[in-house]
């Protein structure tokens, strides 16, 4: 088979190029490598013990709580607010209730539509509902927690006129419940 001159040439200049590029040779090898840095190898097992896992804390009976269950369990055996006929609510609107304290108290509303619902603070010693034997306790809306300690309440009425609040503290003298100060706030 003859060939033209020039299409001998053209398959000479091919057939070099394809001499030229060995095995080897290729665009992937000839690439530069990666700049960034590679990761570390992986480390040696450590003599340490692993880590344990992550379990969930218990909660602290030392710290407040105003979700404890012992709450609504000693609202729902309250008797019924004075003024609206109407059980207490569960949900306190302040208190500093806990297990460890010799005196904590909640504070809640008559579960009534009214626009100002009657209060009432329910105390607790160590995390138990005193159903009986504590001073009258009905229109208090806070807890001054300054003048708080483990032993003694000091519970806030406020009308919302300032310079008008009232704290009234009580402790619990190793017997029960004893009103011990009324104050000015």
């Amino acid at each position: 088979m003859k060939c033209s001159v020039r299409i001998c040439n053209l398959i000479g200049i091919a057939a070099l190029l394809l001499v030229g590029c060995g095995a080897g040779d290729s665009t992937v090898s000839k690439t530069p490598g990666p700049t960034a840095p590679a990761p570390p190898p992986a480390s040696a097992p450590s003599s340490l013990p692993a880590a344990a896992p992550a379990t969930t804390a218990a909660a602290d009976p030392c710290e407040v709580d105003l979700a404890a269950p012992e709450i609504a369990e000693a609202v729902s055996e309250l008797p019924r607010d004075p003024r609206s006929n109407q059980g207490w609510s569960p949900e306190p609107l302040a208190g500093n209730y806990n297990e460890c304290a010799q005196l904590s108290v909640v504070i809640v509303k008559a579960n009534t539509n009214a626009e100002n619902p009657n209060t009432r603070a329910v105390m607790f010693h160590l995390g138990k509902f005193i159903p009986s034997g504590v001073p009258a306790t009905y229109g208090f809306n806070g807890i001054d927690s300054s003048a708080s300690t483990g032993d003694t309440v000091a519970l806030r009425y406020s009308n919302g006129v300032p310079g008008l609040d009232s704290v009234v503290k009580f402790r619990w003298n190793g017997n029960g419940v004893e009103l011990i100060g009324n104050t000015p706030g």
